[in-house]
């Protein structure tokens, strides 16, 4: 849950208010309907959405995406899962109140245990998360590079390895938009290399 948490607060608060809620689903498919977790990430997602329509001037939208976010977060208490829930109702009160404010003034950022969590912040199975996220919402990525890279990295720190190099590039995938592509293109790279020793090696010894 926390890694899952992390990312999509980080995603969100980097500006992906549509991408963030890729984080949350993920857990939230899996949790029992009703329990406070469930409701929980079911609010924060309508939440980020309604900031995502308000962007996108779909003033209806917005109303009804608050209204579900504040049901979904009633009765949790102010702070859940090390996030300030009483904040996000305000800025849900805020925004039902006044939609077009998202015109004027940058839409407000969520914090985890008491910072706004911003991608530079993630370890590295927060920022895989978040990877396989910034990458899914472009059509210029291939999710399966990033999800086999993360892989790769779980693997290398697993064995103990102090350096690796899908570690690394996986990591500045997330926190890197303006070198994306490039670090894309080298962790692209690395991937097939690994994935040809892989099958180099496989069937050697059955």
């Amino acid at each position: 849950m926390r890694d899952h948490l992390r990312a999509g607060i980080a995603v969100y608060n980097a500006g992906g208010y549509h991408a963030a809620h890729d984080a949350w689903e993920d857990r939230w498919l899996d949790l029992e309907r009703g329990t406070d977790d469930e409701r929980f990430l079911h609010g924060l997602i309508q939440f980020t959405a309604a900031v995502h329509h308000a962007r996108e001037r779909n003033w209806d939208g917005v109303a009804g995406l608050v209204e579900s976010a504040d049901e979904y977060l009633a009765g949790l208490p102010d702070e859940y899962r090390g996030v300030d829930v009483a904040a996000v109702r305000r800025h849900l009160a805020a925004l039902g109140a006044d939609p077009e404010r998202v015109e004027r003034e940058r839409p407000p950022r969520l914090a985890h245990e008491g910072t706004a969590v911003t991608l530079g912040d993630l370890e590295f199975d927060a920022g895989a998360v978040a990877a396989a996220v910034l990458a899914a919402e472009s059509e210029r990525f291939d999710e399966s590079v990033i999800d086999r890279a993360a892989r790769y990295g779980r693997e290398d720190i697993e064995a103990g390895r102090s350096t690796s190099e899908f570690v690394t590039f996986v990591l500045d995938f997330a926190r890197d938009a303006e070198h994306r592509d490039i670090v894309y293109q080298r962790l692209a790279d690395h991937v097939e290399r690994r994935r040809h020793r892989e099958s180099d090696v496989a069937g050697l010894f059955d």
